[in-house]
C-alpha cells in the first residue's frame, strides 16, 4: 500500500511546488487588470462604410487591429489589452496609462505620409480663389503662435508613406528633436527623382492632410530625409511609432473612453482581498466545526486549491481582474461544496456497516459522477463567457475555468489521499465525519 501511495504524494507535492514557485514573490508575477492597476478603457470603431465589399471590410478591421498592437508595444505599455468586438469595434485597455490625450492621439492619428512638391509661384493666386487645376491649399499649424502658413500643393502626392523602411527620432543642431526617416529601395529612386528634378524648391511633408514641415531642397536627397517642427520628445517618439508601424487602412472614431484612477484600483484589491479572507475563514471555520477531524483535511485541501489557482493564473500569463477575484471565490465554494458531497457519502457507508477504508474508497467513487456532472456544466458555461464575453467578463471566466479543474484536482484527489496516508499512518479506526 505504501508503494501505492508514492507516486500520488510525488505528483501533488509537484503541483503545489510549481504553483508556489510561480506565484513568489506577487508582485513582481501576477499581472492586474485595468480595475485593479487604473489605466484606460477605450472603445474605438473602425469607419467602413466607403468600402464596399464586406471581406475587404474586415480585412480593414483586422489590420487597424494589428497596427493598434504594434503601436502600443512600441510605446511601451505592459499587459495592454486589445480585441475586436462586433464587426467593427475595438476595444482597448491600456493597464497604467495616465496620459488620456497622448493616448488618443497615439490609436486614432491615421498616419497617412505625403510629400508634395510646393507651388510657391500661384500661392497668391490660389489664395484669392484661384486654385489651380490639381492643386490645392494645405497649412502648417504654429502651435505656439497659433498661425497657419498656407501651401500651394498637388491634390496627387508625389511619393507617399507606404514606401517608408523606418523612421525615428534624432536630434537638430539646436538639440530640438526631429524625426528621421528612411525609404526601401524603390521609394529610394523615386524620392532621388523627384527632389534632384525640384532643387531650390519647397517639399511639403504632410501627415494626416497637415503640413509638417516645407524645408527647401537643396541637393538630391537619395533615399533618407528628415521632419522638422516643434515637437516635444513625446510627440516625435510618439510621431515615429506611427510612421514606423503604418497607415490606418480606415479611419477610427473614439466612441468610449474610460479612466480608472490608481487609487480606486488599490481599493478594489483591498476589497477583493479583503472579501477573499473573510469568506475563505468563514468556510474553513464551517468545515471544522462540522465535520471535525475530516473538515481539518478539507481545509488543506482548499488552501491547495487556492494556491493552485493564483500558480496557474500566473503559469499561463493570465490578468488578475476584479471579476477574476469574485471567480476565485465561487470555486472556493465549490470545492467546499464537492468536499460536502464526498463526507455525506462517505456517512452513508459507514452507516450501512462497511469499514472505514471500504466506506471511503466507495463515498469517493460515487461521489465523483456527481461532482464531475455539477463540475463539466459550470466548465461550459465559464468557456462560453469566455469565447463571447470581453474584459471583466473574460476575468471571470478565466478564473472560473481554472479553480473548477483544480478543485476537482484537490477534492477528489488531494483529499482523498492525505485522509488515507492518515488513515494508514495513525492507524486511525474510527473517522471524524
Amino acid at each position: 500500500m505504501g508503494k501505492r501511495f508514492s507516486w500520488q504524494w510525488v505528483l501533488i507535492a509537484l503541483v503545489v511546488a510549481v504553483c508556489v514557485y510561480y506565484i513568489i514573490p506577487p508582485k513582481e508575477r501576477i499581472k492586474l487588470g485595468l480595475d485593479l492597476k487604473g489605466g484606460m478603457h477605450i472603445v474605438m470603431e473602425v469607419d467602413t462604410d466607403k468600402i464596399e465589399d464586406v471581406a475587404e471590410k474586415d480585412k480593414a478591421v483586422r489590420r487597424v487591429l494589428e497596427i493598434f498592437r504594434n503601436r502600443i508595444d512600441e510605446f511601451g505599455v505592459s499587459e495592454p489589452s486589445i480585441q475586436k468586438q462586433g464587426l467593427n469595434k475595438i476595444v482597448v485597455q491600456l493597464p497604467g496609462m495616465k496620459d488620456e490625450k497622448r493616448a488618443l492621439e497615439l490609436l486614432s492619428t491615421r498616419a497617412i505620409l505625403e510629400f508634395r512638391i510646393v507651388n510657391d509661384e500661384n500661392l497668391k493666386d490660389a489664395l484669392d480663389g484661384r486654385v489651380p487645376l490639381g492643386y490645392e491649399i494645405l497649412y502648417e499649424y504654429n502651435a505656439e503662435t497659433r498661425q497657419k502658413e498656407p501651401y500651394l500643393v498637388k491634390i496627387k502626392p508625389d511619393i507617399t508613406g507606404k514606401y517608408l523602411k523606418d523612421a525615428f527620432v534624432q536630434f537638430g543642431e539646436f538639440g530640438a528633436p526631429i524625426i528621421g526617416f528612411e525609404f526601401n529601395d524603390e521609394g529610394g529612386k523615386l524620392f532621388s527623382e523627384i527632389t534632384g528634378n525640384n532643387i531650390e524648391k519647397k517639399l511639403a511633408i504632410v501627415l494626416d492632410g497637415r503640413v509638417k514641415s516645407a524645408p527647401v531642397i537643396r541637393s538630391r536627397i537619395k533615399g533618407k530625409g528628415i521632419i522638422e517642427g516643434k515637437f516635444s520628445l513625446e510627440e516625435a517618439r510618439d510621431l515615429a511609432i506611427v510612421l514606423r508601424t503604418g497607415t490606418l487602412p480606415a479611419p477610427v472614431n473614439i466612441i468610449e473612453k474610460r479612466v480608472v484612477g490608481p487609487s480606486l484600483g488599490k481599493d478594489s484589491i483591498q476589497s477583493g482581498l479583503m472579501a477573499g479572507i473573510i469568506g475563505t475563514i468563514l468556510v474553513a471555520l464551517y468545515m471544522i466545526i462540522y465535520y471535525r477531524f475530516s473538515g481539518v483535511i478539507a481545509d488543506t485541501a482548499l488552501f491547495i486549491n487556492i494556491i493552485m489557482v493564483m500558480g496557474i493564473l500566473v503559469m499561463f500569463k493570465g490578468t488578475l481582474t476584479m471579476p477574476g477575484i469574485a471567480g476565485i471565490i465561487l470555486t472556493i465554494g465549490m470545492a467546499v461544496d464537492a468536499n460536502v458531497i464526498i463526507f455525506e457519502r462517505i456517512k452513508e457507508e459507514l452507516r450501512s456497516g462497511k469499514t472505514l477504508l471500504a466506506s471511503l474508497d466507495l463515498g469517493y467513487k460515487r461521489a465523483f459522477l456527481t461532482i464531475f456532472d455539477s463540475n463539466i456544466t459550470t466548465l461550459f458555461t465559464a468557456l462560453f463567457l469566455f469565447w463571447f464575453g470581453t474584459g471583466p467578463i473574460k476575468g471571470f471566466a478565466v478564473t472560473l475555468s481554472i479553480g473548477i479543474a483544480s478543485s476537482m484536482f484537490t477534492a477528489v484527489f488531494a483529499a482523498k489521499h492525505m485522509t488515507l496516508f492518515l488513515i494508514k499512518t495513525l492507524n486511525i479506526k474510527t473517522l471524524s465525519i
